[in-house]
Parts: structure tokens; sequence; C-alpha cells
């Protein structure tokens, strides 16, 4: 069986996407402990896309979470491929659907408070048995 894991450095593309999901979802449990966050986020030069599946009592500010995230990790100039001031920020985010949602409660009452340590999706690859 061989294990595999990613890592990446500061500035890394996948870095600034885990950031700022990271910012997201901060957003949403400070004023709602009871938030449910499933958030997704794409870069690629001069553009952030923030995505998924949020079911939260409270306003999120996506647009200066992605912002004031690319502002504090150092990106305030276009030469370096994005700027906080000028990219583009697309926010896709839905409402949880009931599906998902109805899981999250199921979940909840079998085994205590949800879990909020995980903010995206991450995979781990096992080699098929031959």
């Amino acid at each position: 069986m061989f294990f595999t894991s990613e890592s990446v450095t500061e500035g890394h593309p996948d870095k600034i996407c885990d950031q700022i999901s990271d910012a997201v979802l901060d957003a949403v449990l400070k004023d709602d402990p009871e938030g449910a966050c499933c958030c997704e986020v794409f870069t690629t030069t001069g553009l952030i896309l923030v995505g998924g599946e949020i079911t939260t009592k409270t306003y999120v500010d996506v647009q200066s979470i992605v912002r004031n995230t690319l502002k504090e990790i150092g990106y305030t100039n276009a030469d370096y491929g994005m700027d906080y001031k000028s990219c583009a920020v697309m926010n896709v985010i839905n409402e949880q659907s009931a599906d998902i949602a109805q899981g999250e409660h199921a979940d909840q009452s079998a085994s205590g408070p949800r879990s909020r340590g995980s903010r995206h999706d991450d995979g781990l690859r096992l080699p098929r048995n031959r």
C-alpha cells in the first residue's frame, strides 16, 4: 500500500485556495456556530472563483474575504499575476442542498457536534490490488 501527500509552498495556488476557503468558513462560524460550509476555491491568473454550498444564518461578504486574504498573503501587484485590488472574484456559492443538510444532521445526532476541521475536499489515493 502506498500513501501520497501533497505539499506546496506559501503563495502556491493550492495554498491560496486553502487560505480563502478557510477564511470563508471562519466567517460563517464566527457569527453562526451551527453553520455548515462546503466551500471550494479555484484560481488562475487574475481570477478567484469561490463556489460550493453554505447553510448559515449570517451574511458572509465573500468579495471582501477574498480580497483581504490576497492582501494578507502579499498579492498587491498585478505583476505577481494577482492583485487583490483588481482581480476578478466570482462568487457561485449556493444554499446547501437538502440532501447534504439531511446527511449532516444525521451525522451530528449520531456522533455529537459536527467536526469543523475540514474546510475543503482532500483526496487520498490508494493503489488498486492487482
